[in-house]
Protein backbone atom coordinates (compact mmCIF):
# COMPACT_ATOMS: atom_id res chain seq x y z
CA UNK A 1 0.00 0.00 0.00
CA UNK A 2 1.38 3.63 -1.23
CA UNK A 3 2.02 5.13 1.98
CA UNK A 4 3.36 9.18 2.18
CA UNK A 5 6.42 8.27 0.48
CA UNK A 6 5.21 5.92 -2.38
CA UNK A 7 2.66 8.71 -3.32
CA UNK A 8 5.40 11.35 -3.63
CA UNK A 9 7.58 9.15 -5.41
CA UNK A 10 4.38 8.17 -7.99
CA UNK A 11 3.24 11.89 -7.80
CA UNK A 12 7.13 13.17 -8.84
CA UNK A 13 7.57 10.69 -11.23
CA UNK A 14 4.19 11.75 -13.08
CA UNK A 15 4.87 15.74 -12.79
CA UNK A 16 8.49 14.67 -14.28
CA UNK A 17 6.51 12.60 -17.44
CA UNK A 18 4.33 15.98 -17.43
CA UNK A 19 6.84 18.35 -17.56
CA UNK A 20 7.89 18.16 -21.25
CA UNK A 21 4.81 20.43 -21.20
CA UNK A 22 5.36 22.51 -18.33
CA UNK A 23 8.24 24.39 -20.01
CA UNK A 24 10.71 26.10 -17.23
CA UNK A 25 9.13 23.60 -14.82
CA UNK A 26 12.40 22.65 -12.21
CA UNK A 27 13.10 23.10 -8.58
CA UNK A 28 12.63 22.65 -5.26
CA UNK A 29 9.21 24.45 -5.63
CA UNK A 30 7.96 22.49 -8.04
CA UNK A 31 8.90 19.08 -6.16
CA UNK A 32 7.23 20.18 -3.39
CA UNK A 33 4.14 21.37 -5.05
CA UNK A 34 3.80 17.75 -6.88
CA UNK A 35 4.39 15.80 -3.60
CA UNK A 36 1.93 17.93 -1.78
CA UNK A 37 -0.54 17.44 -4.50
CA UNK A 38 0.02 13.89 -5.04
CA UNK A 39 -0.69 13.55 -1.09
CA UNK A 40 -3.73 15.58 -1.42
CA UNK A 41 -5.96 13.12 -1.68
CA UNK A 42 -5.37 11.66 1.98
CA UNK A 43 -6.09 14.81 3.37
CA UNK A 44 -10.00 12.44 4.31
CA UNK A 45 -7.43 11.01 6.81
CA UNK A 46 -6.91 14.17 8.37
CA UNK A 47 -10.66 15.17 8.41
CA UNK A 48 -11.28 11.94 9.45
CA UNK A 49 -8.88 12.63 12.86
CA UNK A 50 -9.63 15.77 13.22
CA UNK A 51 -13.77 15.20 12.98
CA UNK A 52 -14.55 11.82 14.43
CA UNK A 53 -11.05 10.83 16.04
CA UNK A 54 -10.73 8.10 13.48
CA UNK A 55 -8.89 8.56 10.25
CA UNK A 56 -10.75 5.79 9.00
CA UNK A 57 -13.95 7.77 9.13
CA UNK A 58 -13.94 9.22 5.78
CA UNK A 59 -11.11 7.40 4.18
CA UNK A 60 -11.87 6.76 0.09
CA UNK A 61 -14.25 8.44 -0.23
CA UNK A 62 -14.91 11.25 -2.40
CA UNK A 63 -11.25 13.18 -2.48
CA UNK A 64 -9.89 9.25 -3.89
CA UNK A 65 -12.06 10.06 -7.24
CA UNK A 66 -11.95 12.07 -10.91
CA UNK A 67 -13.82 14.43 -10.43
CA UNK A 68 -11.93 15.81 -7.00
CA UNK A 69 -8.83 15.08 -9.19
CA UNK A 70 -10.18 17.24 -11.88
CA UNK A 71 -11.87 19.86 -9.38
CA UNK A 72 -8.61 19.85 -7.11
CA UNK A 73 -6.14 20.38 -10.37
CA UNK A 74 -8.57 23.26 -11.49
CA UNK A 75 -7.90 24.83 -8.51
CA UNK A 76 -4.65 24.78 -8.07
CA UNK A 77 -3.34 25.12 -11.34
CA UNK A 78 -4.34 28.33 -10.77
CA UNK A 79 -3.40 28.64 -6.69
CA UNK A 80 -0.40 30.97 -8.17
CA UNK A 81 -2.67 33.42 -9.12
CA UNK A 82 -3.03 34.01 -5.35
CA UNK A 83 0.43 33.37 -4.17
CA UNK A 84 3.56 33.83 -6.34
CA UNK A 85 5.76 31.30 -4.71
CA UNK A 86 3.58 28.63 -5.76
CA UNK A 87 4.84 27.35 -9.18
CA UNK A 88 2.41 27.80 -12.33
CA UNK A 89 1.45 24.38 -13.28
CA UNK A 90 -0.84 23.04 -16.35
CA UNK A 91 -4.34 21.99 -15.34
CA UNK A 92 -3.19 18.91 -16.95
CA UNK A 93 -0.32 18.65 -14.68
CA UNK A 94 -1.96 18.86 -11.66
CA UNK A 95 -4.77 16.53 -12.41
CA UNK A 96 -2.65 14.09 -13.02
CA UNK A 97 -0.33 14.35 -10.25
CA UNK A 98 -3.75 14.13 -8.03
CA UNK A 99 -5.15 11.06 -10.05
CA UNK A 100 -1.85 9.52 -9.50
CA UNK A 101 -3.01 8.77 -6.06
CA UNK A 102 -6.03 7.59 -6.80
CA UNK A 103 -4.86 5.50 -8.74
CA UNK A 104 -1.96 4.05 -6.76
CA UNK A 105 -4.29 3.08 -4.13
CA UNK A 106 -6.22 1.46 -6.79
CA UNK A 107 -3.38 -0.79 -8.56
CA UNK A 108 -1.38 -1.10 -4.86
CA UNK A 109 -4.15 -1.83 -2.42
CA UNK A 110 -6.69 -4.49 -2.23
CA UNK A 111 -9.15 -2.12 -0.61
CA UNK A 112 -11.25 -0.24 -3.34
CA UNK A 113 -11.84 3.63 -3.78
CA UNK A 114 -14.19 5.69 -4.76
CA UNK A 115 -13.00 6.34 -8.45
CA UNK A 116 -16.33 7.02 -9.87
CA UNK A 117 -17.54 9.41 -6.97
CA UNK A 118 -20.40 10.28 -6.66
CA UNK A 119 -21.78 7.56 -8.61
CA UNK A 120 -20.28 5.09 -6.16
CA UNK A 121 -18.75 5.21 -2.96
CA UNK A 122 -16.09 3.54 -1.37
CA UNK A 123 -15.12 3.70 2.47
CA UNK A 124 -12.38 1.91 4.54
CA UNK A 125 -13.25 0.14 7.54
CA UNK A 126 -11.76 0.37 10.63
CA UNK A 127 -10.38 2.75 13.27
CA UNK A 128 -7.19 4.36 12.68
CA UNK A 129 -6.43 7.46 15.81
CA UNK A 130 -3.47 9.68 15.97
CA UNK A 131 -0.72 6.87 17.01
CA UNK A 132 -1.89 4.90 14.42
CA UNK A 133 -1.58 7.35 11.55
CA UNK A 134 1.62 8.91 12.91
CA UNK A 135 3.09 5.11 13.30
CA UNK A 136 2.31 4.40 9.63
CA UNK A 137 3.53 7.33 8.02
CA UNK A 138 7.38 7.45 9.97
CA UNK A 139 7.94 3.50 10.72
CA UNK A 140 6.33 2.03 7.81
CA UNK A 141 7.43 3.83 4.94
CA UNK A 142 10.06 1.20 4.36
CA UNK A 143 7.31 -0.48 2.71
CA UNK A 144 7.25 1.74 -0.41
CA UNK A 145 10.93 0.82 -1.32
CA UNK A 146 9.84 -1.14 -4.38
CA UNK A 147 7.40 2.13 -5.35
CA UNK A 148 10.42 4.62 -5.13
CA UNK A 149 12.97 1.91 -6.66
CA UNK A 150 10.19 1.63 -9.99
CA UNK A 151 9.56 5.37 -10.55
CA UNK A 152 13.43 5.60 -10.12
CA UNK A 153 13.64 3.49 -12.98
CA UNK A 154 10.64 5.49 -14.71
CA UNK A 155 12.29 8.73 -14.52
CA UNK A 156 16.07 7.34 -15.77
CA UNK A 157 14.14 5.69 -18.82
CA UNK A 158 12.34 8.57 -19.49
CA UNK A 159 15.08 10.99 -19.40
CA UNK A 160 17.34 8.48 -21.50
CA UNK A 161 14.38 7.71 -24.03
CA UNK A 162 13.88 11.64 -23.55
CA UNK A 163 18.06 12.45 -24.58
CA UNK A 164 17.46 9.62 -27.98
CA UNK A 165 14.02 9.81 -29.30
CA UNK A 166 13.19 6.96 -30.52
CA UNK A 167 13.04 6.98 -34.80
CA UNK A 168 11.81 4.60 -37.34
CA UNK A 169 15.01 2.99 -39.51
CA UNK A 170 14.71 0.35 -42.07
CA UNK A 171 11.61 -0.88 -40.21
CA UNK A 172 13.27 -1.15 -36.33
CA UNK A 173 12.82 1.21 -33.66
CA UNK A 174 16.13 2.98 -33.61
CA UNK A 175 17.92 5.87 -31.12
CA UNK A 176 18.58 9.09 -33.23
CA UNK A 177 21.96 10.89 -32.16
CA UNK A 178 20.68 13.61 -34.34
CA UNK A 179 18.85 15.17 -31.17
Amino acid sequence: MPLLLGHTAIGLTTQNLCSRHDSGLSGWRVAVFAAVLANLPDVDVLIGLLVRGNGHAFHRGPTHSVVFALFMGFVLSNAWTLWSRIPKMSFRSCFLIILSHVLGDLVFTSSPVSLFWPLEVHWTFGYSGWGDVVNTVLLKAFQDAGIIIGCGVVIVLHRFIGRYPLTRGRGLLVFNDDS
